[in-house]
């Protein structure tokens, strides 16, 4: 799947507190995002979890081709100073 260089994809649930976490710091970010509500539509979450190569937790995060992985992931790529490079249009 071909998404523009800097696109975020996010799948997610209401009721998890990560998605909350890791939505919170793309906002903070200024970052836009497709959220992707797994509870919403349900028939995604095969796609997040053949795009996430097996990953079946909530929150899967891309940016562009780039699968992250969860809210820990994102969080560490913010704190070695690589997520802002990421976002970068």
């Amino acid at each position: 799947m071909d998404v523009p260089m800097n696109a975020i994809e996010i799948y997610t649930s209401p009721l998890c507190g990560f998605c909350h976490a890791a939505k919170r710091l793309l906002k903070q970010k200024g970052a836009e995002f497709e959220e992707i509500d797994i509870w919403a539509e349900p028939d995604r979450k095969p796609e997040m979890i053949q795009r996430a190569d097996g990953g079946r937790t909530v929150p899967q995060i891309f940016i562009g081709n780039t699968h992250v992985g969860g809210c820990d992931e994102l969080y560490a790529l913010e704190r070695a100073g690589k997520l802002d490079p990421l976002l970068a249009p």
